[in-house]
């Protein structure tokens, strides 16, 4: 037997149905009320907070090319986003994993046994409990500065900046004039600068 939708469920699908006829609006919603919970699902996969984070931003890439292909009677919305954030994280962990070692940190003395890992000779560098609050902060006040934009310039700068692509790589993804994406771009960098820059220091 089905289980009766939850109202969060009726929302979501609502929103992906409208993502899917290109409705921008509902796609920068979609993103706000889901963003938080797929970061933490990647997070269970993927550790590296900033390959997380990328790979967070190429879910909703995918969202929002194949929006349509969501069907309610066979998945809640949260399932499917849920399991499209976690092949994600595991493609992402395993090119990472898949990169060769290209520095070796191994230092051979003349004494067999006078082997030694430099790394183990150097304090972790590893981000401690403080750092990680102050980038949860910094990445919780992009996040917020992300959804105060438009439709357009928030997806513009999440393309050309989170996946790196040109401006015409954008325009053509978002089948909109060159010149309409320079523009998003342009206003929504400025529109982010002055919102992160009012947004409250942590202390």
């Amino acid at each position: 037997m089905t289980a009766t939708p939850n109202p969060t469920s009726i929302e979501l699908a609502d929103l992906l149905a409208r993502v899917a006829l290109g409705d921008r609006a509902a796609f920068a919603r979609l993103y706000q009320r889901t963003a938080p919970r797929l970061l933490g699902q990647i997070l269970r996969v993927e550790r590296n907070r900033n390959a997380a984070e990328e790979v967070l931003q190429d879910v909703y890439v995918k969202v929002w090319k194949s929006a349509g292909s969501f069907e309610g009677r066979l998945s809640q919305p949260a399932t499917w986003l849920g399991s499209i954030a976690r092949n994600a994280a595991i493609d992402s962990l395993r090119r990472r994993q898949a990169q060769p070692r290209t520095v070796s940190t191994t230092v051979y003395g003349d004494d067999e046994h006078d082997d030694r890992d430099l790394l183990q000779e150097f304090a972790s560098q590893d981000p401690g409990p403080d750092q990680r609050r102050e980038q949860a902060d910094e990445v919780l006040a992009l996040r917020r500065c992300l959804g105060l934009l438009s439709g357009g310039q928030s997806q513009a700068v999440a393309l050309a900046f989170y996946q790196g692509l040109s401006y015409a790589e954008v325009a053509e993804h978002l089948t909109q004039p060159l010149g309409t994406v320079k523009s998003w771009v342009r206003r929504g960098l400025i529109a982010l600068k002055g919102c992160l820059e009012r947004s409250p220091q942590v202390t």
